[in-house]
């Protein structure tokens, strides 16, 4: 039986993923310099033209990252950060996947960046979760007993052994330290600016008015503690004596003596934020 359908010889055309064809994937000002990068992505000069095209993204999410970070995070860190994580993309992107290159490239340039901040930061994630969980603890045990908990009460109430809680306490301390470097104030204009070490007094000069400040220092950040807590707070700031030792002066155990200095220190800091309130009222 004779057929009268004919075959058609028109080819199908591709799809793309997402519907979208190489031309569509990447900015037309550069889908050519794309295509001969891709043929020989040896060619640094290639590769180096898409970088300067994509900069702006990395400038993006760097600047939007840096805004929710503690400060000390410096933002040129985390744009050469983003600029490796570019160059990644850059390199194992295909213009056949089907999606925009914008698109497949924030994911990359966000994990290079997030990358770089937990290099940056020198405690363990699971040290810094479980003193929070302790900060935690510590403050609902003070509220249900009406006085700072011990080691064993905490210990019992997270479900870890005493020595465990100990070593915790000790190392919970840690994250107290702050960079010297940390950039402290700094003018509108970006030409002054004012770093931690900039304001570390110099302890081998102890003129009459220093003194005097000392002591008044001392009965305005001791006031209202018990004898304990301002022999640590006066060991510890002005004798420049380890938590170790503080402990073998007052027969206590170095967690402990950590343990009730960040108590005091957290309640110094709300009192400080009163005061602070009441007198912008």
């Amino acid at each position: 039986m004779a057929t009268t359908a004919k075959q058609s010889n028109s080819k199908v055309k591709p799809t793309y993923g997402r519907g979208l064809s190489p031309h569509e994937v990447v900015a037309p000002e550069v889908y050519d310099t794309w295509v001969d990068f891709k043929k020989d992505q040896s060619r640094d000069d290639l590769r180096n033209e898409l970088v300067e095209h994509y900069l702006p993204l990395v400038k993006y999410n760097a600047e939007r990252i840096w805004h929710r970070v503690p400060k000390g995070v410096e933002l040129d860190d985390l744009f050469s950060a983003g600029v490796f994580g570019l160059m990644g993309a850059i390199d194992a992107f295909k213009l056949d996947r089907g999606v925009k290159f914008e698109t497949y490239c924030m994911v990359r340039l966000r994990g290079s960046i997030l990358d770089e901040l937990r290099h940056m930061d020198w405690v363990p994630r699971m040290v810094r979760n479980k003193a929070t969980k302790l900060r935690d603890a510590t403050s609902r045990l003070q509220v249900e007993l009406g006085r700072l908990p011990t080691e064993q009460e905490l210990a019992d109430h997270m479900d870890m052994s005493l020595a465990d809680m100990e070593q915790l306490i000790v190392k919970s301390s840690s994250l107290r330290l702050t960079s010297l470097d940390k950039q402290k104030w700094q003018e509108s204009d970006g030409n002054k600016s004012l770093r931690e070490i900039d304001t570390v007094s110099d302890q081998r000069s102890d003129s009459p008015e220093k003194r005097s400040l000392k002591n008044d220092v001392i009965r305005l950040v001791t006031k209202g503690l018990s004898r304990p807590e301002r022999m640590i707070m006066i060991l510890y700031y002005y004798e420049q004596m380890t938590m170790k030792e503080i402990g073998a002066t007052l027969d206590l155990s170095e967690s402990r003596v950590s343990q009730m200095h960040s108590s005091i220190v957290e309640r110094l800091q709300l009192q400080l934020a009163d005061r602070q309130t009441e007198m912008a009222c």
